[in-house]
């Protein structure tokens, strides 16, 4: 997973609760505050009732002062003013008139007693339909708020990061395309972030360091390649001198003939690691048109030829030709190998297979044992050892590809 996705992922199960809990807190916060306007606004409207029959005036008629509110007064004795509140607020459905309906109403009861000492209960009441009405609303928006806070708040996140985080994805291009040995171009450093700057300058020392070895390994082999070549051709003269001699024996004889195929197999192994390194330092600039149609027909013609005693088939489903811009000797390593290779390996009598798709060449055969596809570019590297084989061919291949 991307680190910008985890970096979402995390900070929406840090903000989903939290922001759930600042709408639940704001949701009833703004509940309490209306329910307690409405309590004052009863209160006061019984405190001008009370103050209105204490002092004998007229009480309000019907909704003459403009509020839907409406009381109710009766008498009441002391041993129900002594055991009642005085003052009590509740939540009740009322009938409406007007609307011929039940609706949610506020009420207000207060027990109070004239100058006589007579106790009054009265009995305020407000509708709340508006007030319920105004809960709805105020839900809706604050969900509504929430979920476009959290996506404006993940968004932006994102965007700051991913702005922030740019030099890395930058870094991380730059590591895509690097191969080594191929002389590339500097680490991208365009960053004022302290962090990223160092972690650029010190990929950068290694690079360095690794191409320092590389370019080293490389002229080490190829300066040992080179110079074995000389002792490994006198060896080899040497050796067919001692078996041209007439005084050898047949022993002595089959000694040189084993010492002869060891050498000879030295002397493949050293050209092909020339070969490579010459390839790896890209002393191969040259470039024509070949075809590899042509190259194709004339390897598997000849290398049937040689290993004509596997009886290996090779199918061919190629076009009357397939032309490339490439180097000719690479382009016949490249081919050489891989044919070679589809009659060395396929089982005894087996058949393997050659085409040529688009702009893809495939050259199949079944096995004998799998490879390991981590390992099968490597040099030296062999599922299984076969007589005249250096383990250097696929790792050939694969040079010349890239």
């Amino acid at each position: 997973m991307h680190l910008i996705y985890r970096i979402a992922l995390r900070l929406t199960a840090v903000l989903l609760p939290l922001m759930a809990l600042w709408g639940a807190f704001f949701y009833f916060t703004m509940v309490d505050e209306i329910r307690d306007e409405a309590d004052d606004a009863l209160e006061d409207y019984s405190e001008m009732i009370i103050s209105r029959i204490l002092s004998g005036e007229e009480l309000p008629q019907g909704n003459e002062d403009g509020s839907n509110n409406s009381f109710e007064i009766r008498s009441v004795d002391s041993d129900y003013a002594a055991t009642h509140p005085h003052l009590s607020y509740r939540d009740e459905n009322i009938y409406i008139a007007d609307k011929r309906e039940r609706e949610p109403a506020r009420v207000l009861c207060c027990i109070f007693h004239d100058a006589e000492g007579l106790y009054y209960e009265l009995t305020v009441t407000t509708p709340t339909f508006e007030k319920v009405d105004l809960f709805e609303a105020v839900l809706g928006w604050i969900v509504v708020l929430y979920v476009a806070l959290l996506v404006i708040v993940l968004a932006v996140t994102m965007i700051i990061f991913r702005r922030s985080l740019q030099p890395l994805y930058d870094l991380l291009h730059w590591l895509d395309a690097y191969r080594p040995g191929c002389r590339p171009e500097s680490v991208p450093n365009k960053t004022e972030v302290e962090e990223f700057r160092r972690l650029n300058v010190a990929l950068q020392q290694a690079v360095d360091r690794s191409e320092e070895l590389f370019e080293r390994q490389s002229q080490f082999i190829g300066n040992a390649s080179h110079e074995l070549q000389t002792p490994l051709a006198i060896i080899g003269n040497r050796v067919e001198w001692l078996l041209d001699s007439p005084t050898i024996t047949e022993e002595e004889a089959g000694e040189l003939f084993k010492i002869q195929k060891t050498l000879s197999r030295a002397v493949r192994l050293n050209k092909t690691l020339l070969l490579l390194t010459k390839i790896d330092n890209g002393q191969f600039p040259e470039s024509v048109e070949v075809d590899l149609v042509q190259m194709i027909q004339e390897s598997v013609e000849s290398y049937g030829d040689v290993y004509a005693a596997r009886e290996v088939g090779i199918t061919q489903s190629l076009p009357a030709e397939f032309k490339v811009m490439m180097n000719e000797s690479l382009a016949s390593t490249l081919v050489s190998n891989l044919v070679k290779n589809a009659y060395l390996h396929s089982p005894q009598g087996g058949v393997a297979q050659v085409a040529i798709a688009g702009r893809k060449l495939t050259i199949s055969n079944a096995g004998e044992q799998s490879l390991d596809k981590e390992h099968i570019f490597e040099r030296f590297y062999q599922a299984s050892r076969k007589k005249g084989s250096t383990g250097l061919g696929l790792a050939l291949v694969a040079a010349v590809c890239r």
